[in-house]
């Protein structure tokens, strides 16, 4: 996907079935472990029994152990995180000596500008400097709680303040110790997902040759996404975590001694052992060996797997973004003619994917997983569980935008990416993935607010009862026909018997019909409940809700008033935005029980659409909000949740497309490639983007020409810099780069 991880981000939230009805492979399960979560972004097991899991706002939750269904907050670091768009609190890990060394360590975005002290823009970001304009900077965290004897968190550590994040994705990501007890982390680029960005708008990160304030330019320019790409600068320059994974120690945050630039004089440049990546969103260690595997989410093309043979060695592996995108360049780069990007492809050395798979291919041929929209989510090994031997020491990864999970099984114990399996389809929005007690892998599911584990069971497995009742409304007398037969049981030939309760009271004793009836006299909502065992004695159960008569709805009811679907917005348009509610117990309800989210679908040109939350306001019947840049296609959803006095909630959507204009790009001679955004391609074409979008546009040069000559760049018919931004006008418009020839 263009924009984030999560989300993820997330995006990070997704609004998509839920995650109960996710499939396995014959044979697995999949389980709740612990719901009731709001958005939930890391997860990590402590050696004692304990759960930790991060929700992006800030807060660390701690559990007893899976069985224990209250969680205590273990520590609130809300007022120091900005929760976002795809930033927030999205990495977490506890000491593996836990709770001899009582520490758990946390990564999250600092709301606060490098140098500076939070807050200093809350969880929003306001226009100007506007989210995806001049972006709302601020900066990574890592830091080390310690747990008091109370069980909660007693103080934060800050073991590094840096990544410096201009735009609102790509932000920092996770954190795991290795074998060999350091701490690995990582953080993405902060760059622009919409145009190719080397810090042309403002460089608030102070990137060179520029000071901050300074728009840089081709082809001399080291910033925005070339912060990837730091570690090379001159000599003397100040190297970026952006885009790198690091290795320091846990107590002090410094780089180890055997990091591959332990020398260097920069103490950033002493913690990196590899960079060249967009948002390396996840990683984890191969158990038993030295070797780091990370996804990194691609822009528009291409979502990778990296390796990092042994992160002991003294080599630190530059994957090559942004110059390189899967194994090719990336065309929005390759055609800015940067000088960082040119000296990668003569001979710098750049370190190819594993395995990468295309935005509009299928992982597996035969997945019923989504294409289009991509974000690479998670990254796991099997290593202890029952698990079938086809997948002993298997490659496990997620994505977040296509909701799926997906096995890569081994050769001679390599992972190897001609076996790839699908494993959990249908996932609301996977954000993580690691191995817990038993072996098994789990799951947090940030849309649906869960952590989920996938067992193998082996013995006696119990049933699945599933009820239906036809019909399920009506007035009195309501002669309802009721049917279990739906029910399955893992374990063939095994048989299954049926309990019923029929009047609601909780005990199944009405009947054991797999396909009994009852007749209902008086108005009421009963839960009708079903209990099937099979003959070992394990059972399962469900319920089916029988309306009879017509009581009077219990849910609130939100209505939408402004803005109207036919809007049609355009980049930087301030749009208001007013509801209301009203409940049959409750009347109209107060301002206070509303509230509000505002969130892009980011769409895929060959279909399937996944969403980022941009704002979220909570207590209010109105306001406004600054339409944001973002790539075409794309569109903005308005919900309204309305909430009653006794907690139930319904939410409605209005959806709200942008205004668009075709661009078309032409070159004399014709047939010449131009970039635009993140893409190349051969003259003469047009492209489709939001009115007042930001796109950058590059002419390379030399290019190819007759009888051995090549065509030299001359200008552009906007009067453009040969790599240049421009905002997409009202009404569609050409633009034409010309050329002259040369012996070049």
């Amino acid at each position: 996907m263009a924009a984030a991880t999560l989300v993820v981000a997330a995006g990070l939230v997704a609004t998509t079935a839920p995650t109960a009805g996710a499939a396995v492979p014959a044979g697995f399960t999949d389980t709740l472990a612990i719901g009731g979560l709001t958005s939930p972004t890391a997860v990590s097991f402590a050696p004692d029994g304990r759960v930790f899991i991060a929700e992006k706002s800030g807060l660390v939750k701690v559990y007893d152990s899976l069985a224990d269904t209250t969680a205590t907050t273990f520590a609130d670091l809300r007022p120091q995180t900005q929760d976002f768009w795809d930033r927030g609190l999205l990495g977490m890990a506890v000491d593996p000596q836990f709770p001899a060394r009582p520490y758990v360590y946390v990564a999250y975005t600092h709301d606060a500008a490098p140098g500076g002290t939070h807050p200093r823009w809350g969880d929003q970001c306001p226009t100007p400097p506007g989210a995806t304009d001049q972006g709302c900077v601020v900066t990574g965290r890592v830091s080390k709680l310690t747990m008091g004897a109370g069980g909660t968190a007693t103080s934060e550590q800050p073991l590094v303040t840096d990544w410096c994040q201009q735009y609102p994705s790509h932000s920092i990501g996770t954190v795991v110790f290795g074998p060999d007890g350091g701490l690995y982390v990582g953080g993405g680029d902060g760059a622009s997902f919409n145009f190719a960005d080397y810090g042309q708008v403002g460089n608030p990160c102070a990137d060179p040759p520029g000071a901050a304030g300074t728009n840089l330019t081709s082809p001399t320019a080291r910033g925005g996404a070339l912060r990837s790409q730091s570690i090379r600068r001159p000599a003397g320059e100040p190297v970026s975590l952006d885009g790198s994974i690091v290795r320091i120690d846990p107590d002090t945050g410094a780089g180890l001694p055997g990091n591959p630039f332990a020398a260097h004089a920069d103490p950033n440049a002493k913690r990196i052992i590899a960079h060249g990546m967009r948002n390396q969103f996840r990683f984890a260690f191969r158990p038993g060996t030295d070797e780091l595997w990370a996804g990194d989410v691609g822009w528009n093309t291409w979502e990778e797997i990296n390796r990092i043979a042994d992160v002991n060695d003294a080599t630190a592996e530059n994957f090559g973004w942004p110059c390189y995108e899967g194994g090719g360049r990336q065309g929005g780069y390759d055609g800015a003619n940067l000088d960082l990007c040119e000296s990668l492809y003569t001979g710098a050395g750049q370190t190819a994917p594993y395995y990468a798979y295309n935005h509009s291919a299928k992982v597996v041929a035969t997945d019923p997983c989504p294409t289009g929209g991509s974000s690479i989510s998670g990254i796991a090994f099997e290593s202890t569980s029952n698990y079938p031997a086809a997948y002993d020491g298997a490659l496990f990864f997620s994505d977040s935008s296509r909701g799926c999970i997906w096995a890569m099984q081994t050769t001679a114990g390599q992972p190897d990416p001609t076996k790839l399996v699908p494993f959990v389809t249908g996932v609301n929005v996977p954000v993580q993935i690691t191995t817990g007690p038993g072996g098994d892998l789990f799951y947090l599911a940030l849309g649906a607010g869960q952590l989920r584990r996938v067992g193998y069971p082996t013995g006696n497995r119990a049933p699945t009862a599933v009820a239906t009742a036809t019909p399920q409304s009506g007035p009195a007398p309501l002669a309802v026909q009721f049917s279990g037969t739906g029910s399955t049981d893992p374990d063939v030939g095994d048989t299954l018997s049926y309990a019923w309760d029929l009047d609601g009271d909780g005990q199944h004793d009405d009947s054991t019909s797999p396909t009994p009836t009852r007749t209902y006299t008086s108005a009421a909502t009963v839960a009708v409940g079903l209990r099937v065992s099979d003959q070992a004695g394990a059972s399962g159960t469900t319920t089916v809700a029988v309306t009879v008569g017509t009581p009077v709805s219990q849910d609130p009811v939100p209505v939408i008033d402004a803005p109207t679907a036919p809007l049609n917005w355009v980049v930087g348009q301030d749009v208001p935005f007013s509801g209301h509610a009203t409940d049959a117990q409750d009347g109209t309800l107060p301002a206070s029980a509303l509230s509000w989210k505002l969130s892009i679908q980011h769409c895929a040109t060959s279909g399937g659409c996944h969403e980022h939350v941009v704002q979220n306001w909570t207590g209010v019947a109105s306001g406004s909000f600054t339409a944001p840049d973002h790539e075409y296609p794309s569109y903005l959803d308005l919900t309204l949740t309305a909430t009653d006095s006794s907690g139930r909630t319904t939410s409605t959507t209005t959806k709200l497309d942008p205004r668009t204009v075709n661009l078309t790009f032409t070159s004399s001679p014709s047939g010449l490639q131009l970039s635009v955004g993140g893409t190349a391609q051969a003259t003469p074409f047009t492209r489709t983007v939001i009115a007042g979008s930001n796109n950058s546009i590059s002419a390379p040069s030399p290019q190819p020409g007759p009888l051995g000559l090549g065509w030299r760049y001359r200008d552009w018919s906007d009067g453009g810099a040969q790599t240049h931004n421009i905002t997409a006008p009202a009404a569609a418009t050409t633009y034409q780069a010309r050329y002259n020839l040369c012996l070049c």
